[in-house]
């Protein structure tokens, strides 16, 4: 875990410059989330990609920030949306099972500064989307965590319509 985050950290690091907002994600403890729970792959396979596509969210929402700016997120809790149950057949052990019950959640502190390193926005926020299931449409659908994707996309918005944020 220590070399994924080092990789990610040096591959944040070492960038060119700048051209629209990036994301700085770290991640503390994730081996005790509250729900980061594989079906059929192995947990620490299912906790990396996990990682990946969450960091992929962030730096795509990191590009509706002004040039120059960076947002730095630690990310402390992950409930993904459903449950995973028992599943008994040979093939499949255990499936995920979505129902409104089991909504997504999850806990990050964070870190906006502009471009002179000044900061802008900080805080702890606790996410979470109760309505998830009620959705007409989903995010981008370039993931397999739609429905979180869609609950970030839909705070991070919010941040930018209350001036929190700012927009590019």
């Amino acid at each position: 875990m220590k070399k994924i985050c080092t990789v990610m950290l040096l591959a944040v690091v070492m960038t060119g410059p700048a051209y629209a907002g990036s994301a700085r994600v770290s991640w503390q403890e994730p081996e005790k989330f509250t729900d980061i729970r594989p079906t059929n792959e192995s947990k620490i396979g299912f906790q990396e990609r996990v990682i990946k596509e969450f960091d992929r969210m962030f730096d795509d929402l990191a590009k509706k920030l002004p040039d120059g700016y960076v947002w730095d997120i630690t990310v402390t809790d992950v409930d993904l949306a459903g449950d995973v149950r028992p599943f008994f057949t040979p093939m499949v052990s255990e499936v995920r099972v979505i129902r409104d019950l089991y909504w997504p959640r999850m806990s990050f502190r964070f870190d906006l500064k502009d471009e002179q390193g000044k900061t802008v926005a900080s805080g702890n926020e606790d996410v979470k989307d109760m309505s998830f299931l009620m959705r007409l449409g989903v995010a981008s659908g370039h993931n397999s965590f739609q429905y979180e994707e869609q609950m970030l996309r839909d705070w991070f918005s919010k941040q930018q319509k209350e001036k929190i944020f700012p927009v590019r």
